[in-house]
């Protein structure tokens, strides 16, 4: 196949590997023999004997060795000039290959290299990037390198992209872009987090969308992922959730709509208290008063009280779990405030007073930690009455956590509103004195303005997705004739309105605030979720007419068209997306890189027709549009979108 050919012509070169040990080789002979998903370069005749020789004198470097060990062409590439730019310069491959950066604006290169990130010993950049450009070689893998300033612009063959990328998506399909860490890495990713009994709001539904596209990431760059619901399950509100349910539940309302029917109950029972409120009640015959011994019930483990909380939970979960399937989300774990063992709260509370953090006030336990960053404020951990508060069972909840998992990395999506507590939370852990403090990370968001449903402003995840549905129904009905067609069309609706409502979410940085638009959001034109799912359509119907083309094998060459070596271009630099999104944690990272290639993809159809042409140039076209197709479809997946074959 001419792409292990074009590599192994690479590997065969002793500069390409200039920087790499005897360790990283023997991990790259492994890894290239063993490996089904990886296993493009795993031929009888690729050099090992040379490998062996050039290894006993070259460097370790794991990014290096990562790269190549995970066949991503770009990086291959990215390997190969950072070896011949070190035979040129004399400085180390492995501080080249650090340095040098995929273009996001194709016009101007595939890759490029701005010379000041090598370091002080840089003298005169704009000189030596003119230098290096003349001394650097053009040949089958680069077949241009430009200078404008301190940077070096690299071009890629056009022809080694057609003939490596695409065979390479053929390959791995599902699996391109993947990566495998040289490493085991474990990360627990906490996300979602409704509170059982209120509406599960608009911050719910964006750290829902931002979670499962993380844990998703995770997936897809080697580590081992553990996906957790961490519910709002305990605390006063249980007490007064449990009053207001002996005064108006209904057992079979619970049982069949356990989510909408708590709410209400919850509504009620919070304006009964408003009202003895104004009535002036006495403090122990309140509905408040009744609710705070119900949760010290609780506390203290009785028996009713936990086995009414216990039906409230559980039911809501069964409901949580059907609603979070329309989004392609499967919680490993759904914990909660309650979920954290009592024997551990207790741990940290002696660890607090060991480690002098506690102080009295007005009854109230709590930690200043102005001490260490003025800005955190003090904060509460024991309440007057005895009853613990969110830090402490939260603080709890990671040590138990730790303890389970070992995890290498715990993620909270959280919105900003809460970048107070969570840094009041992590420097706690931190002032405890584990070293995985270190290790913990929150990744926030920005507020979703204008949500609501026609019925009201009181938001449920299931009522926008039902929503979202029927208004995607309803366009899809317009045209009768194409309607007939779809089979399935509710399901078909359902998940385009579910990635409407996800593309809308996810097409800016989190951190901004956005304005909920139903129209914008379910356009069938422009950036949006309905656009992505009608371009893999279209393009699923065009290898669905052409079935008869897929077992001949593609000549390459004879795509030359502008549109097509854009397109190409575009489809090589996937991994190193996923790559730039892991290390920005930005949905919008893949979201605007698919809107590149379906647009890129549209420009295609006025030019490289399939139908009516000569066999071989359909052949080939064919090829170039199923790989198109395949990295829509894995892009899509990894945000969370199912990606439809006819709408």
């Amino acid at each position: 196949m001419y792409y292990s050919t074009q590599l192994k012509a690479i590997l065969s070169r002793q500069r390409f590997f200039h920087g790499l040990s005897r360790t990283t080789s023997v991990k790259l002979y492994n890894t290239l023999t063993y490996s089904r998903c990886y296993s493009l370069l795993s031929t009888p005749n690729c050099h090992i004997k040379e490998l062996e020789q050039l290894s006993q004198r070259l460097n370790h470097n794991e990014e290096i060795a990562d790269a190549i060990s995970n066949q991503n062409v770009m990086g291959l590439l990215k390997v190969y000039i950072s070896s011949e730019l070190s035979r040129i310069s004399g400085i180390e491959a492995d501080k080249i290959f650090k340095s040098i950066q995929w273009n996001s604006n194709l016009e101007d290169s595939d890759l490029v290299l701005p010379l000041p990130r090598l370091g002080k010993q840089i003298d005169k950049p704009n000189i030596l990037a003119e230098k290096w450009a003349k001394a650097f070689p053009t040949n089958d893998y680069i077949q241009q390198i430009e200078f404008k300033g301190p940077f070096l612009k690299f071009f890629v063959s056009p022809k080694f992209l057609f003939k490596s990328v695409i065979p390479h998506i053929n390959a791995t399909r599902e699996f391109y872009g993947f990566r495998k860490l040289q490493s085991k890495k474990k990360a627990l990713v906490e996300f979602s987090s409704p509170n059982i009994a209120k509406p599960f709001h608009a911050g719910h539904l964006r750290s829902t969308i931002i979670g499962g596209f993380l844990s998703n990431l995770y997936h897809a760059m080697g580590w081992e992922v553990i996906r957790m619901n961490y519910l709002g399950d305990w605390g006063k509100q249980f007490g007064l959730l449990a009053v207001g349910y002996y005064k108006y539940g209904n057992k079979d309302l619970l049982k069949s709509d356990p989510i909408h029917h708590l709410f209400d109950v919850y509504v009620k029972v919070n304006k009964d208290k408003e009202q003895e409120i104004r009535e002036a009640v006495p403090v122990t015959e309140s509905i408040d008063h009744k609710a705070k011994q119900f949760f010290r019930k609780m506390e203290s483990g009785d028996v009713e009280a936990l086995k009414l909380w216990q039906t409230f939970r559980s039911l809501s979960i069964e409901k949580y779990i059907q609603t979070y399937s329309r989004l392609n989300i499967q919680f490993d774990i759904y914990s909660g405030e309650s979920q954290v063992p009592r024997e551990i709260i207790q741990r940290a509370l002696e660890m607090f007073k060991t480690k002098n953090l506690l102080e009295e006030s007005d009854g109230a336990t709590l930690i200043d930690l102005t001490k260490f960053n003025k800005k955190l404020g003090k904060t509460i951990i024991k309440k007057t009455d005895g009853t613990t508060l969110y830090l402490t069972r939260d603080v709890g909840a990671a040590i138990d956590r730790y303890e389970k998992y070992h995890f290498d990395k715990m993620i909270y999506v959280i919105a900003t509103q809460q970048d107070l507590y969570v840094s009041q939370l992590f420097e706690t852990i931190k002032q405890l004195g584990f070293k995985w403090a270190n290790n913990l990370e929150h990744v926030n968001f920005g507020m979703v303005k204008g949500m609501s449903t026609r019925k009201g402003t009181v938001v449920f995840l299931d009522n926008i997705l039902e929503e979202a549905k029927q208004k995607v129904l309803a366009t899809m009905q317009r045209d009768q004739v194409k309607y007939s067609r779809v089979e399935h069309p509710e399901k078909i609706a359902d998940i385009i309105g579910v990635s409407a409502v996800m593309i809308q979410d996810m097409q800016s940085k989190r951190i901004n605030n956005y304005e909920f638009e139903w129209n914008r959001m379910l356009s069938f034109e422009g950036d949006t979720g309905p656009y992505l799912q009608y371009t893999h359509s279209r393009l699923h119907s065009i290898a669905n007419n052409h079935i008869h083309l897929n077992a001949c094998s593609p000549n390459f060459d004879l795509l030359v068209e502008n549109e097509a070596v854009l397109l190409i271009r575009l489809l090589a630099q996937y991994p190193d997306v996923l790559v730039k999104a892991m290390r920005t944690q930005e949905p919008c990272t893949v979201v605007t890189y698919l809107f590149k290639v379906a647009h890129q993809v549209s420009s295609c159809y006025t030019t490289l027709w399939v139908t009516g042409q000569p066999q071989n140039t359909a052949v080939a076209r064919l090829a170039l549009y199923n790989a198109a197709r395949q990295v829509i479809s894995n892009g899509m997946r990894l945000l969370g979108l199912t990606p439809v074959n006819r709408m």
